[in-house]
């Protein structure tokens, strides 16, 4: 019976809701692209592009920590567990009692940091920039912390729909927010730089938030003004929240020391650097597994509460293969078309070919640790299914000490091989050991959970992943073949012949290994011809 159940979510509704999302989120992304296009274009990878990353890495550790993913994989198992056993009222009491202590918790956050931003700025963010840069910094943080307070309310109210279902307002939200920031830098930047940049990504929260106001009144909703400390359902939170804090605080401590250590590097722009190599890498994670894993949350949970073990490691195996049969050829596209696609891209403006070759030069090495960030969405969303939040802090912790360690040393052992041309070398050993640290990391949580549900149906697993990784190779070859025909050409040529084709040899060579990801999808589309013929 219960393989019956994950079949049904899986297979139909799962993959209906996953192609609505998806379809949203690259959407989002596309949005995304022609944001740093034209930032690229604007302030290319110099002092002021440095600046703004610097202090929007401050907005994103509070709205991460607070209401990001510290209240998704707190919030949404405690509140569909209530949803589950039809308690809706009460489900709604701890909602409302969960956004009023976001709301007040992220205020005094953000006040307390603009308080403390030249401290912060000058001895741990980035003490390596000069002090123009940092008086910069500090002014753009201060701008930028208002969104902070707005992404707390509409980071919980995208919670809230996933949990009843509703995908694609939450879906379709960073759109908004991306228009937002495309109209600072279009439009407000006119007039106040880097700060119309900073006022546009205010902006964009805020639409963050309206988008989805519609859908959130749409359900039964009943909003309580209290902070509803008694209450079982807010406790709950709070107590699963705890760990997750602690090790998402762990992540973005790898990211302010990635930041404090290319601050030292002698170089404008590694920086800015950095965070486009890694924005590239995080395109198809975004796209595929993020929306994957937001779909795939709720049934994890609802099989968790209902103690269905044995659908629970069905899913979680089914959705892990389709996850990698959808990253790993995406790792390849990204190192062999990496240099095209940020030339297509970014080469504008003030954007020149330095700036290219450092923008490359990090996403070759984030783009080794795709797949591992992209099954990490997965693995570790099965844990807070299971409201085990400590066992992905536990490993996470010691993974990004290592994360530490390693962009340390990298980030000298790759200075090495500067010859006096390239001082921004350093940035890639930042970028390994990030993808190092992750891949052992994302090894180890699967290693526990399959301990943890005795078992993970590693045979389904295995069956989709050497068909993936055969089709995948197949396509490398051809890609790699495509850059040696087309050396001299231009780079969208070189760019759109590759993407085209190399999708469509993985497409085929999946289809000839008989992939099952192909074989469900194929399945799925014939239904819905089958029924609207009925129709």
């Amino acid at each position: 019976m219960s393989e019956q159940i994950t079949q049904t979510r899986i297979g139909k509704r799962f993959l209906g809701n996953t192609a609505l999302v998806m379809g949203a989120f690259v959407f989002s992304r596309l949005l995304g692209l022609a944001r740093e296009a034209i930032l690229g274009a604007a302030f290319s990878a110099g002092n002021e592009m440095d600046a703004f990353r610097a202090a929007t890495r401050v907005t994103e550790t509070l709205y991460v920590l607070v209401a990001g993913g510290a209240l998704g994989s707190a919030f949404i198992p405690t509140f569909t567990a209530y949803l589950a056993r039809g308690e809706r009222e009460s489900g709604w009491q701890v909602a409302s009692a969960v956004i009023n202590l976001v709301f007040l918790v992220t205020l005094i956050a953000a006040v307390g940091t603009a308080v403390m931003a030249p401290w912060l700025v000058t001895t741990v963010l980035a003490p390596g920039y000069d002090a123009p840069t940092q008086a910069l910094t500090v002014s753009l943080l201060r701008w930028t912390l208002l969104s902070t307070v707005v992404f707390g309310v509409s980071g919980l109210i995208m919670g809230i729909l996933n949990a009843n279902d509703h995908f694609f307002a939450p879906a379709l939200a960073p759109s908004l927010y991306n228009l937002g920031i495309i109209l600072g830098a279009t439009v407000l930047a006119r007039w106040w730089g880097i700060h119309g940049v900073a006022i546009g990504t205010v902006l964009g929260a805020l639409l963050h938030l309206l988008i989805q106001l519609p859908a959130l009144l749409k359900l039964d909703w009943r909003y309580s003004p209290t902070l509803g400390l008694h209450l079982e359902g807010v406790r709950e939170v709070g107590r699963l929240m705890g760990p997750r804090v602690l090790g998402l605080a762990v992540t973005q401590f790898h990211f302010w020391v990635n930041t404090n250590l290319g601050s030292r590097i002698p170089v404008a722009g590694v920086v800015a650097a950095l965070t486009w190599g890694w924005q590239l890498m995080l395109l198809p994670q975004g796209i595929f597994a993020q929306a994957i894993a937001t779909v795939a949350f709720p049934t994890f949970s609802a099989q968790a509460a209902r103690a269905d073990r044995a659908g629970l490691r069905t899913a979680i195996a089914s959705v892990l293969g389709f996850v990698l049969f959808l990253t790993l050829p995406a790792t390849i596209g990204l190192i062999l078309l990496g240099r095209p696609l940020v030339q297509m891209l970014f080469m504008r403006g003030r954007f020149d070919a330095q700036a290219v070759e450092m923008v490359v030069w990090a996403l070759n090495w984030y783009a080794i640790g795709l797949a591992a960030h992209s099954g990490l969405e997965i693995i570790t969303r099965a844990f807070y299914a299971l409201h085990d939040t400590w066992t992905p802090v536990g490993v996470g912790s010691l993974a990004m000490t290592l994360n530490v360690l390693l962009s340390i040393v990298l980030a000298r052992l790759f200075s090495l091989f500067d010859a006096g041309e390239r001082p921004w070398l350093g940035l890639g050993g930042l970028a390994l050991a990030n993808s190092v640290a992750t891949t052992l990391e994302t090894l180890s949580l699967t290693w526990l959970l399959r301990r943890r549900l005795g078992g993970l149906d590693a045979r389904q697993l295995w069956h989709s992943l050497w068909r993936t990784l055969a089709a995948s190779a197949a396509m490398g070859l051809a890609l790699w073949g495509i850059r040696i025909w087309l050396t001299d050409a231009a780079p969208w040529l070189v760019g759109g012949v590759g993407l085209a084709l190399g999708a469509t040899i993985f497409a085929l060579g999946a289809g000839l290994f008989r992939s099952p990801e192909v074989v469900q999808v194929m399945r799925l589309l014939r239904r819905r011809v089958d029924h609207s013929r009925l129709r």
